[in-house]
């Protein structure tokens, strides 16, 4: 809130000092200037109502995704960046499951950063987790703040509610032959962290006969990878699409890609989640919460 009127005032002071230099006459500017300072605080009140409301309304992005050799359609639902913890509680994930549910995807995918607090404090919402349906399952891939609350008694945790982690390793969804494998990989944070280390290699094993999905929790992990090919769709989230507006310039900065869907090159396409939870602050601007629901045919 602070940042926002910060940044508001900085425009109205801009404002204030160009009406300063007009050849009003001092009536005229004084009339401007109050007019001028009344607008700036509606703005204020405004912005910072409308950001609030934001972060508790989740938008259905749709996404038609194009995948060589994929021999029949596939949807799959993408959450990401959750952020369980403070007002990401089990009412919220309650709400969020039913919304999903309505979906009646063949896959969904959570794309790390579920768990934001200590595990013994998000159980409760991670529980209503149980009640996600889908044709195929529930996966589930770490995000850098995972580590940050015990990567592995939140990994086990998650496996023991009928979500698969991925764990540098991948599944095959559909029927024999007319299905498509999903891989995923730890977060690049592990690098970092010492251990639980991102294995492209490791993830991608037997899997050049079929089209390929692939879970990475940060877009920059792309840069890691030598050789894309054979990776037709990476799904990431990490940027929150920058949440609150300027940020995301300043998330392109650190990362390739913030939001929506992106070509990376003649093979691979990247989708980026806006997030369906917050950090942070209970706020989001030019950057909405998403459920994605993305439509793979050929």
């Amino acid at each position: 809130m602070i940042f926002l009127t910060f940044i508001i005032t900085l425009l109205h002071e801009i404002i204030s000092f160009g009406f300063s230099k007009t050849s009003f006459k001092k009536n005229r500017r004084e009339f401007f200037k109050k007019g001028l300072d009344i607008g700036a605080i509606s703005v204020v009140i405004a912005t910072n109502a409308k950001a609030i409301d934001n972060a508790r309304d989740i938008e259905l992005e749709v996404v038609d995704v194009k995948i060589n050799n994929l021999t029949q359609p596939y949807s799959i639902v993408q959450l990401s960046d959750i952020h369980i913890g403070g007002l990401i509680d089990k009412e919220f994930i309650n709400s969020l499951v039913k919304k999903v549910n309505i979906l009646n995807p063949d896959v969904i995918v959570i794309t790390g950063d579920l768990v934001d607090t200590k595990l013994a404090f998000a159980k409760a919402a991670l529980d209503e987790l149980k009640n996600l349906n889908s044709k195929f399952g529930t996966y589930f891939i770490v995000g850098n703040h995972e580590y940050f609350h015990g990567v592995k008694p939140i990994i086990d945790y998650v496996n023991s509610l009928g979500i698969k982690t991925l764990e540098n390793e991948n599944v095959y969804i559909g029927p024999k032959d007319n299905g498509f494998y999903l891989c995923g990989v730890y977060d690049r944070f592990g690098n970092r962290y010492g251990a639980y280390k991102p294995d492209i290699n490791k993830a991608l094993e037997n899997t050049n006969t079929h089209p390929t999905v692939l879970l990475a929790h940060q877009p920059k992990f792309i840069e890691e990878i030598e050789n894309t090919v054979g990776i037709d769709l990476i799904l990431c989230g990490h940027t929150h699409g920058g949440q609150i507006f300027p940020f995301n310039f300043l998330v392109k900065l650190q990362q390739p890609y913030v939001r929506g869907l992106n070509t990376h090159n003649e093979f691979t396409q990247v989708y980026v989640n806006k997030g369906t939870g917050f950090w942070g602050p209970p706020m989001r601007l030019g950057a909405s919460s998403e459920i994605t629901f993305l439509k793979l045919s050929s």
